[in-house]
Formats: C-alpha cells, sequence, structure tokens
C-alpha cells in the first residue's frame, strides 16, 4: 500500500513538472539576450545581489577607509551569478554567449555542452560589481577559499532539511564559468534530486563574509523532457 502511494505521488509530481515544463525555441538559436536569461534568471540560474549602504553616508568610523580608499558617497553592490553548470541549458547558455564573442568556438564549445555530468552535481558561482574594489575582495575570497575550508558549511538543502555536503571545490580559473562547488549526484544509489524533490537550496559561506542562499525550484527545471540539474 505504502509503494502504492508513493508509486502515484511521484507520477503526480512528474506530471506537474511535464505541465510546468515552458517551451523554448532551440538553443542554437538563442541570441545573447536569451543566453543571460537562462545563466540569471531561470530555473537554473540565479542573480543574489548584496548591497552595502555603508558609503552613503559620513560615519567617523569609516573615515580611516573612506580615505584611503576614496568615499564612494552611494550604495554599491555585489551581484553573484548562481547557476547549474551541470545542467545542460547553463552549458547551452555558457556556449551562446561565447559563441557571441567569438564564432570561432563554436566547434569546439559543442564538446563542452554534450558533456556528461551523471556522477556530479556543479554549481557554478560568478560574481561582479561596478566597483572594482568590491569585485576584487570578493575575487580575493574565492580564490583562498578551498575545500577544507567550505565543505561544513556548503551544502545542497533538500526536501524534509536534509543536506548533501560539499563533496569539492574548484577556485574560478580563466574559463569564464567562476568558482566551481561539486556535490555527489547520488545518495545510497538514488538520486540526490527526483521530480518530488520539490525545491533544492544552495548554501554557503565563503570567508571572510561571503553568504550564499540560492533557491531552486526542481518542477521548473524540466528540459527537453527531461530534469535537468
Amino acid at each position: 500500500m505504502r509503494k502504492t502511494t508513493a508509486l502515484i505521488l511521484f507520477l503526480c509530481a512528474l506530471a506537474m513538472m511535464v505541465s510546468a515544463q515552458k517551451k523554448m525555441k532551440p538553443w542554437t538559436e538563442w541570441n545573447e539576450k536569451d543566453a543571460l536569461k537562462v545563466l540569471n534568471e531561470s530555473a537554473w540560474g540565479q542573480t543574489q545581489v548584496e548591497t552595502d549602504t555603508s558609503e552613503m553616508f559620513y560615519n567617523p568610523n569609516n573615515s580611516g577607509s573612506r580615505s584611503t580608499q576614496g568615499a564612494l558617497n552611494q550604495a554599491t553592490s555585489v551581484s553573484y551569478h548562481i547557476r547549474f553548470l551541470s545542467a545542460k541549458p547553463i552549458r547551452q547558455a555558457v556556449a551562446r554567449s561565447m559563441e557571441a564573442k567569438n564564432p570561432q568556438l563554436a566547434n569546439n564549445l559543442r564538446a563542452f555542452v554534450e558533456r556528461n555530468f551523471d556522477d556530479l552535481i556543479v554549481v557554478a558561482v560568478t560574481f561582479e560589481s561596478k566597483d572594482g574594489r568590491f569585485s576584487g575582495q570578493a575575487m580575493q575570497a574565492f580564490n583562498s577559499a578551498n575545500t577544507g575550508l567550505l565543505k561544513n558549511n556548503t551544502y545542497l538543502e533538500i526536501k524534509g532539511g536534509k543536506r548533501i555536503f560539499l563533496e569539492e571545490y574548484k577556485a574560478p580559473i580563466k574559463d569564464d564559468l567562476g568558482a566551481k562547488f561539486i556535490f555527489k549526484r547520488t545518495m545510497d544509489g538514488q538520486p540526490v534530486i527526483g521530480a518530488d524533490t520539490g525545491e533544492v537550496r544552495f548554501y554557503s559561506e565563503i570567508p571572510p563574509s561571503i553568504k550564499l542562499n540560492m533557491r531552486f525550484k526542481v518542477a521548473e527545471m524540466m528540459y527537453d523532457g527531461k530534469l535537468e540539474y
């Protein structure tokens, strides 16, 4: 009886996922705007914006930093782009974005798009800020981090509060993909994310002060009839 009920619930969740899947034009027809939408505002890629208002008004406690760095007199922000790199739509969007800048890369990028991620979940994080001092601080933090430093405070959280902790961390290199957070795709022989998962949360604390916290709806992660993550 329990198995039958579980099967019914699974099929219902799967049906909801299929109905939630949005029809998208072929990725080879995406323009740069389409690609950026998938990378930064989609089921597989979201943007976390952290705003610092401390420089908007004079504060005697900040006078030292203002004299050495210069007064900004305005709020500043850093945007963190959090993406499931192991999801094919993200790799397709990366490829289209790169092709727009250098069409000669097209053939090489096909292998990147078709890469197999059967054993791993990879979350990639890039960042940007209009003020180089703030993006520089983020760069230093990501470059200084390592697996040992992050493994206890970096995880994917799924239904019931279950956490899949970081397996490996790779600092950014010159591939424009950002920092890479690697997790196991299966536990006890079963996928950690399935049709009935509901929501997956990516969380990471990167010393000294970066906290990444983003939720993704699994029902929206269907692509070409397959759950991509």
